[in-house]
């Protein structure tokens, strides 16, 4: 496979009218290491997984790799988050009980993914006891995808159909609460019944019921 680079090669006025072609390929490079990341995840198991072999999937050098990421949890880290604001939506369905169960439905849909849970076990294991990494695991994955059901609050908001009795900052702790829960302790599953039991209590009785 033909590498994938970020360099640019330089120069003087040359190097100027490369600096766009070289921002392109390390845009192209950084997916290329996050799609090799995410494949060799699914094909070995997060235990296999190294930066040599995210390397020669990818393209890239390891020193590319290193110089956007510490280490090969936090290329997952970044993989998982595009993942999942990818396949989880926040669009707008009209109501704050369909935009809710929409998100539900979507991130449980990932949380039957053994392999994908697999990996959110472990880095979730080592942000518990690296400081460092724990900090980046909030900010990094945590935080967006807090970030992305802030977004259907506040659209619940807007419109005034957000019921009363709990803030947005513990509606958010409950439906991700639940989600750790059922993955690092019970490991029940994920489902559309869960879903909707989390809509009823979240999100009240239907409007005219």
């Amino acid at each position: 496979m033909r590498p994938v680079t970020d360099d640019v090669a330089p120069g003087d006025g040359q190097a100027r009218a490369a600096a766009r072609p070289g921002r392109k390929r390390s845009e192209e490079a950084r997916r290329a290491i996050l799609a090799a990341a995410s494949e060799l995840t699914a094909e070995a198991g997060y235990a296999r997984l190294t930066i040599d072999g995210i390397a020669a999937r990818s393209g890239a050098g390891k020193q590319t790799i290193y110089r956007w990421w510490p280490s090969k949890d936090d290329v997952l880290l970044e993989a998982l988050a595009a993942k999942a604001e990818l396949h989880v939506p926040v669009t707008d369905e009209g109501s704050f009980r369909a935009d809710l169960r929409a998100f539900l439905l979507a991130s449980f849909a990932m949380g039957r993914q053994p392999q994908l849970i697999d990996v959110l076990r472990a880095l979730m294991a080592r942000a518990q006891i690296d400081e460092a990494f724990g900090e980046r695991f909030r900010a990094a994955f945590l935080q967006r995808r807090r970030d992305a059901l802030a977004v259907i609050l506040d659209r619940a908001t807007e419109r005034g159909d957000l019921p009363p009795g709990a803030s947005p900052g513990t509606i958010t702790d409950l439906v991700f609460g639940i989600f750790w829960y059922r993955m690092l302790a019970t490991r029940e599953p994920y489902d559309e019944r869960l879903a909707d039991e989390l809509v009823s209590v979240l999100a009240g009785p239907p409007r005219g019921s």
